[in-house]
């Protein structure tokens, strides 16, 4: 049977004849006025070997040329680009989208069950209205968190560079700046990026691009709900003085019975209890890392017991694994109770200092080796005369110093109180000097 362009049209009735390709915002690229070339029946599928029509057109300045690589059909059973093979709603692989989504659409891939697949597929295809994708893909309605996170958002036009010159890297490119590929290092030969297969890439199996997204989505933070199952209230952190109870219900109410809502103002929190522990899930599920309010986006974590709370209070001063910790040494320790000693807080830190040089018997006034008779004491009386004459200063014979007021201490031993002076304008000072 011949397969010819000719008058011959056996076989051809599933051949593809197209008027745009279906392709992803960044390989078609940011120039919106773009020329493609369209060459009918031009190639076969990569997928499914089928003929169809081939476009190729340039995304942007100093890009490469880019062209279909596989066929409509099996485009729309994927919902993917016709060249890169992505997602077209998520901009992810094929492998991670299925793995987020848990699905499991295996295809045939042998000539004969291939093509009959590819036949009823076209079928369903004819009577949908092109709005959804088919096959297993389009039976899965609910989204996932994952694929939220990893999705990318704006086009990534870095993938439309050209490829790197292999005259350059042998040193034998004579174009210079005229040469219309990169003259860069090429990448690591052993890194699993650099292996790449289409066919892998559509069957979603080996994809090293899906592997490296899924042990990053591995590595992201998630909130694990508690053991304790009767734990039903979520902790909302980073309210500021703008968010309300009233704008914490309008997004809480959504998941289920709301019990209480207490606002702490002082510490920009609440605390949100749910009347039910699978409500209680749900908020944390869909609020965790992506919740915004008024333009503030919110901690949400979940909340303690009394229980928990209790053995917090009780481990402090241990490591996780519940080693106790020994206190630095060289660091002074607690106060210590009150004692007999009135002589106020300055007494009290010499005290309780394990590094002062001194004890108590050392520094207090009354036993102190500052005032022993065996340290040479010299004393000066100031005289102030009544009408303005000079004021004199001479030395005093008195042999022992001025007692300190106060009651009798354990071993300080108070003084007699010594008489006031006959002199009010006379003021006695006490210097102590130690030779």
């Amino acid at each position: 049977m011949s397969t010819s362009l000719g008058s011959n049209t056996y076989n051809r009735q599933n051949w593809e004849d197209a008027d745009f390709p279906i392709l992803c915002q960044t390989c078609l690229g940011e120039n919106p006025y773009i020329r493609m070339t369209k060459e009918k029946y031009g190639k076969e599928c990569k997928i499914c070997a089928r003929p169809f029509t081939v476009f190729r057109w340039c995304p942007g300045v100093r890009m490469r040329f880019k062209k279909t690589e596989v066929c409509q059909t099996c485009s729309k059973l994927k919902n993917v680009c016709q060249t890169c093979l992505l997602d077209l709603e998520y901009g992810l692989p094929i492998q991670v989208r299925d793995a987020g989504l848990s699905l499991k659409d295996e295809m045939p891939k042998s000539d004969v069950n291939k093509e009959y697949y590819t036949q009823n597929m076209e079928r369903e295809i004819a009577n949908s209205d092109g709005t959804r994708p088919v096959g297993a893909l389009g039976k899965a309605t609910s989204t996932s968190d994952m694929l939220l996170k990893l999705a990318r958002t704006t086009p990534y036009y870095k993938r439309n560079r050209p490829h790197i010159c292999s005259f350059w890297v042998k040193g034998e490119c004579k174009r210079g700046e005229e040469c219309p590929y990169r003259h860069e290092k090429p990448t690591d030969p052993d890194d699993p990026l650099a292996d790449q297969n289409i066919k892998d890439r559509y069957y979603g199996i080996n994809d090293p691009v899906a592997d490296k997204l899924l042990k990053r989505a591995s590595t992201m933070p998630r909130l694990d709900p508690p053991e304790d199952k009767t734990i039903t209230t979520l902790y909302v952190g980073g309210l500021g003085d703008t968010i309300t109870e009233s704008d914490l219900r309008n997004h809480f109410y959504q998941f289920g019975e709301i019990r209480t809502i207490t606002v702490v103002q002082r510490q920009q929190c609440a605390f949100i209890q749910f009347a039910t522990r699978q409500a209680a899930e749900v908020a944390a599920e869909k609020s965790f890392n992506k919740l915004i309010v008024n333009g503030r986006r919110l901690n949400v974590k979940w909340g303690r017991s009394q229980a928990a709370r209790g053995k917090e209070k009780d481990k402090e001063g241990t490591t996780e694994s519940g080693i106790k910790l020994e206190p630095v040494p060289g660091l002074p320790g607690a106060l210590p109770p009150s004692s007999s000693c009135r002589r106020g807080g300055f007494c009290k830190l010499l005290q309780s200092t394990s590094k002062w040089p001194f004890s108590r018997g050392e520094h207090c006034p009354a036993t102190s080796s500052w005032h022993r008779s065996t340290a040479a004491s010299r004393f000066w009386t100031t005289h102030v005369p009544r009408h303005g004459a000079p004021t004199s200063l001479h030395e005093s014979p008195r042999p022992h110093p001025l007692p300190i007021p106060g009651p009798p201490e354990d071993g300080c031993p108070r003084r007699k109180a010594q008489q006031p002076l006959a002199r009010p304008a006379t003021l006695i000072l006490e210097v102590n000097v130690i030779f």
